[in-house]
């Protein structure tokens, strides 16, 4: 089993920055897809972001040119960079790790976009 923990949440002013990290506890070299799903209150968790094994991303439109998924093998980590945030990008973000059969998942953190 893995786990999954999550930092670099917090409260940002809208057009700010913020870096998800989501820390494995044992090796992610079997991954083949890496996603961030997140969900505001009141609302269905949607993705975010995904990362393939071959490298290739998909992002949703409403972070397109903003966010920035990346899988880094030697820290056993999968981060998002999130620039220009915008109130609407408020919600809990969620890591996500497909390895060998399993779905791992991480504990959530909290994102707030508001001036």
């Amino acid at each position: 089993q893995v786990q999954l923990v999550e930092s670099g949440g917090g409260l940002v002013q809208p057009g700010g920055s913020l870096r998800l990290s989501c820390a494995a506890s044992g090796s992610i070299d079997s991954f083949y897809v890496a996603n961030w799903y997140r969900q505001a209150p009141g609302k269905q968790r949607t993705l975010v972001a995904s990362q393939r094994d071959d490298g290739s991303t998909h992002y949703d439109d409403s972070v397109k040119g903003r966010f920035t998924i990346s899988v880094d093998l030697g820290k056993n980590a999968v981060d998002l960079q999130m620039n220009n945030l915008k109130p609407e990008d408020t919600a809990v973000y969620h890591c996500n790790i497909q390895m060998w059969q399993y779905n791992f998942w991480g504990q959530g953190a909290q994102v707030i976009v508001s001036s």
